[in-house]
């Protein structure tokens, strides 16, 4: 049985996660409740240490986290300075010292890919591509049926691909993207006033969607995976966005790519990061 976290910039999720990647015994915990004065680590080692009291046979610790994590040192390398007392988290030996069992942790949104690719949408695949769309555009690889993370852990970020010298796939793919150019407060009133016909917002949906599109099938074509999983809350918009997004992708993606090619919703939603982290977890301990 494997503890899995997963810190986020506001709270961090916890479980427990058995070996056929079922998930139970869920709880969250603030991380910024003194306005992160008490440092994430240590709210996150307080919550883990109710899980050891509470319960026995616990042979691991899998860590899901936000920021670019060095997945072999088990560090937080990087968080753009956007989180006080976070960056520089030795998040792999705090635990291991703690609990003295192994621990790993991975970027937040490669633990998602994993755990899709576990018990999620991708099950039985070993290539797996995955592009949330939410504030900004993440995303993770799978190949191999392992995660992808490059030489330090912090590959896929896929938001960052550079279309030109002022604009990346995030600037124009992210869901913050569409509700700038629809001049709305949120993507749900773009969704509901297209699903009435406005044919303004039609329009506006249907251009940004041509954006998300270009950059999965460049993706597509760099990494021939076997499906493409679309998460983030708009993900649930199968009329509005999936069906068009297949049919714009696939126009597109070469024959050869696109042979038993699925682009599909996520399916995990927030439990993916937690069972992600614990696979990361058991794969790591074999």
């Amino acid at each position: 049985m494997i503890l899995a976290i997963d810190i986020g910039g506001t709270s961090a999720k916890l479980g427990l996660v058995e070996e056929n990647g079922t998930l139970h015994d869920k709880s969250e915990v603030s991380v910024c409740f003194d306005n992160y004065e008490t440092p994430i680590l240590t709210t996150v080692v307080a919550a883990a240490q109710s899980y050891f009291e509470r319960f026995t046979g616990i042979s691991g610790i899998g860590v899901s986290a936000t920021g670019q994590i060095d997945d072999k040192e088990g560090i937080v390398i990087g968080t753009n300075g956007k989180i006080p007392h976070y960056e520089g988290a030795a998040i792999k030996a705090t635990m291991e010292g703690t609990f003295l069992v192994p621990c790993f942790a991975l970027n937040d949104a490669n633990a998602a890919a994993l755990g899709e690719c576990f018990v999620g949408r991708g099950r039985g695949t070993q290539n797996l591509l995955m592009v949330t769309l939410g504030t900004g555009v993440g995303g993770g690889i799978v190949i191999g049926g392992r995660v992808f993370g490059g030489t330090r852990g912090i590959a896929g970020e896929m938001g960052q691909m550079r279309l030109d010298k002022e604009r990346t796939f995030e600037t124009v793919a992210a869901t913050s993207a569409l509700v700038k150019r629809a001049g709305t407060k949120h993507g749900r009133e773009v969704f509901d006033r297209a699903a009435l016909g406005d044919k303004v917002m039609l329009k506006i949906l249907s251009d940004w969607l041509d954006n998300v599109s270009y950059g999965i099938v460049s993706l597509v074509h760099l990494l021939n995976p076997e499906i493409v999983l679309i998460g983030g809350g708009v993900s649930k918009q199968e009329t509005l966005l999936m069906e068009p997004l297949r049919e714009k992708c696939f126009s597109m993606i070469l024959p050869r790519f696109k042979e038993n090619l699925r682009i599909e919703a996520a399916e995990l939603g927030n439990d993916a990061g937690l069972i992600g982290a614990a696979k990361f977890c058991m794969d790591n301990m074999k």
